[in-house]
C-alpha cells in the first residue's frame, strides 16, 4: 500500500512556485495564482482540472492540487498531503465528514452539503434537498471529478434525483460549458422544508441551486417582526421572506420581482402555507417598481430587498455601492414610522464595511433615522475558509426605522 501511493505520487504532476512568490501559500491560503507559479512549457500543456503536487523553489511540499493553466487562479489546495490518492474513496470521505457536520447543526435534512474551500472541496457546491440534490460544479477539476462525486453522494444518501446545477458565469473563467441537465436518479423537483415552512423547489428551472440557504437565519428574524404588519418583499425570488412573514402574521404581503416562474412559484408556496389570501404578487423591474410605490406614497410596516448582486467584477464595485445607496434610499422612505428595513448584498466584491457605509448614506438620503438591529450573513451551513475572508459574500442588514 505504501508502495502504491509513493508511485502514484512519482506519477503525479509537479508543479513549483516562482522564487519568492510562496507567502501566501505557506501562510494557508488555499489558492495559487498564475502569476505565482512556475509555468514551464510541460506546464502549460496539463489538462484542466490535473491533480499535482505542489512544491515551492526551496523544495517545500504543499500537498495535491487542483491545476489550471489557463485560469487566474492556476490552482486550488484538495489535501495537504501530497500522496492523497483524490479519488472515489477520498471524495467520499470528504462529503462524509461535511455530512457529519451538517447533522450536528440540523435536525432536517435542508441545506448546503458542501460549500467549496471551507469543506475542503474547492470549486464545489451541494446543496441537499431531503433525498433530492443540486451540485454545481465551478472549476476543470470538479467539472472531472463529477463522476465520483456523483458516486459518493450516492453511497452515502441515496438521493432519488442529482441536478447539475452548472450554469453559473465563473465556470467560463475555467474553460467549462454550462449546462443544466439531470446527472442521477429520475426526481429534479423537490421540496425545502424551513423554520417549519414548505416550499416547491425547481432544480432544472430556477435559479441558481433551487433555493438560498444562506438567508434561513434571516428571513426567521424578519418574520418574528411582521405580525400585524403590512409587508413588501422585493426581489422576493420565491417568496422566502415574504411568505415566512406571512405565516407569522402580516396583515398582507406584497411579493416583487421580475420572474414570472419565480413569482408562480411563489403563489404555489403560499398556497402549500395557508397563507394564498394574504399574499399578491407582482411582477416587475424591482427598482422602478419600488421608485413608482414610493412616489405613490405607499408605506409598509416591514420591507425586505435582497436583490442579485449588483457588482458581478471588481470593476463594477463603484457602481454597485451607487446603487445599493440608491435601493436604501428608496426602500427607507416605503417604511413606514416604526417600520423595519432589511436590506443584502450578495455581491462577492462588496466588503461589509463598504455594503453598511452605502446603505447609511441611502438611509440619510431618505431623511430617515435608524437604528441598526443587526448584521450578519450567511448561515453555518455556509462556513467560511479562515484563509479566504472575501468569500464572505452574503451581507444583511437589519435596521429600525422610528
Amino acid at each position: 500500500m505504501v508502495r502504491h501511493a509513493m508511485t502514484a505520487t512519482q506519477d503525479r504532476p509537479l508543479i513549483r512556485l516562482l522564487p519568492g512568490r510562496d507567502r501566501r501559500v505557506k501562510g494557508g491560503h488555499p489558492w495559487a495564482f498564475s502569476n505565482e507559479i512556475a509555468m514551464t512549457p510541460a506546464t502549460k500543456a496539463l489538462p484542466p482540472g490535473s491533480v499535482v503536487r505542489l512544491e515551492g523553489d526551496d523544495g517545500v511540499k504543499h500537498g495535491a492540487w487542483h491545476f489550471n493553466p489557463h485560469s487566474l487562479i492556476a490552482a486550488r489546495r484538495l489535501d495537504p498531503d501530497p500522496a492523497a490518492p483524490c479519488d472515489g474513496a477520498w471524495y467520499r470521505a470528504r462529503l462524509a465528514e461535511a455530512l457529519a457536520l451538517r447533522d450536528r447543526l440540523f435536525d432536517r435534512p435542508q441545506y448546503r452539503l458542501i460549500h467549496a474551500e471551507a469543506d475542503g472541496l474547492p470549486g464545489l457546491v451541494v446543496d441537499r434537498y431531503g433525498d433530492v440534490v443540486a451540485l454545481q460544479a465551478n472549476t476543470a477539476g470538479m467539472d472531472a471529478a463529477t463522476p465520483m462525486i456523483v458516486e459518493a453522494l450516492t453511497a452515502l444518501i441515496a438521493p432519488r434525483g442529482i441536478v447539475a446545477r452548472n450554469d453559473a458565469g465563473v465556470r467560463a473563467l475555467e474553460g467549462l460549458q454550462e449546462e443544466v441537465r439531470l446527472l442521477a436518479g429520475d426526481a429534479a423537483g423537490a421540496t425545502v422544508e424551513e423554520n417549519g415552512l414548505r416550499f416547491p423547489v425547481d432544480l432544472l428551472g430556477g435559479q441558481k441551486t433551487g433555493w438560498f440557504f444562506d438567508q434561513r437565519e434571516h428571513r426567521a428574524r424578519v418574520a418574528r417582526l411582521a405580525t400585524g404588519a403590512a409587508v413588501l418583499d422585493a426581489f422576493c425570488h420565491t417568496g422566502g421572506f415574504g411568505i415566512g412573514c406571512a405565516v407569522a402574521g402580516a396583515t398582507r404581503v406584497t411579493l416583487l420581482d421580475r420572474s414570472e416562474h419565480a413569482l408562480a412559484t411563489a403563489k404555489e408556496a403560499a398556497a402549500m402555507n395557508g397563507v394564498a389570501d394574504r399574499v399578491t404578487t407582482q411582477r416587475g423591474e424591482a427598482m422602478e417598481t419600488l421608485e413608482r410605490m414610493l412616489g405613490a406614497g405607499q408605506r409598509f410596516g416591514v420591507v425586505i430587498t435582497d436583490p442579485p448582486a449588483f457588482a458581478k467584477t471588481r470593476k463594477d464595485q463603484p457602481a454597485a455601492l451607487r446603487a445599493y445607496g440608491k435601493l436604501a434610499r428608496i426602500a427607507a422612505g416605503l417604511v413606514e414610522r416604526g417600520g423595519f428595513l432589511f436590506i443584502a448584498s450578495c455581491s462577492h466584491h462588496v466588503a461589509p464595511g463598504e455594503f453598511a457605509d452605502a446603505v447609511a448614506w441611502g438611509v440619510h438620503r431618505a431623511r430617515r433615522e435608524a437604528r441598526i438591529l443587526h448584521m450578519g450573513g450567511a448561515g453555518p451551513d455556509h462556513p467560511l475558509h479562515p484563509m479566504l475572508p472575501e468569500s464572505q459574500y452574503l451581507k444583511g442588514m437589519l435596521l429600525h426605522l422610528p
